[in-house]
């Protein structure tokens, strides 16, 4: 019989709930995408929104207030500063139109990277262990980013449902990781 010592016993019971407070976030942010997939998106928006105004404050600041920045430097930093809270007022302002505007551009980015992907996999074809495994990617990534840049808004939702259902199916795993470590 081994007796563990106090400090033992509490970083288990502190990986235990970390485990299980992450378990739990996921599990609850996971139904939350999925019974509500627009409340989400817009909620994501309006974090965007609000970033964009609280960094263009920290770059005005710096702009304004900084004393080691030259002349220029404070300049760009104020008219940046500017913008991204112009961006973000006009985001909360129009925030389905932003939305919707957020999804078109990662639908589009998406698929642009998983066809370049693809082009790379094929690329490497001659030194690949397993040719076909490659081939069979470069293709199913080549096609897949077509799809998503001929309707990105709606591959976009697909990809956002696919993240709540693995964020619900992480969040179990995790939870019944807390109750099961040993350490």
């Amino acid at each position: 019989m081994s007796a563990e010592s106090p400090a033992a016993k509490s970083a288990v019971n502190g990986v235990r709930t970390a485990l299980g407070i992450g378990g739990v976030v996921s599990l609850v942010v996971g139904i939350i995408i999925l019974v509500w997939p627009g409340h989400a998106l817009t909620a994501l928006t309006w974090l965007i929104a609000l970033y964009a105004i609280v960094a263009g404050v920290v770059y005005a600041g710096l702009g304004i207030f900084s004393k080691v920045m030259g002349g220029w430097s404070r300049v760009g930093h104020i008219v940046l500063g500017v913008l991204f809270i112009i961006a973000g007022i006009i985001m909360f302002a129009n925030l389905s139109t932003s939305t919707t505007l957020l999804l078109l551009f990662f639908g589009v980015f998406v698929g642009i990277v998983w066809i370049i992907e693809g082009i790379v996999a094929l690329t490497t074809l001659g030194g690949a262990q397993s040719k076909a495994w490659s081939l069979f990617f470069a293709i199913l990534s080549i096609i897949a980013g077509i799809i998503l840049l001929f309707s990105p808004i709606m591959g976009t939702l697909v990809l956002v449902w696919l993240l709540g259902i693995s964020l619900v199916v992480l969040g179990i795993v995790q939870i019944v990781r807390a109750f099961t470590f040993k350490g």
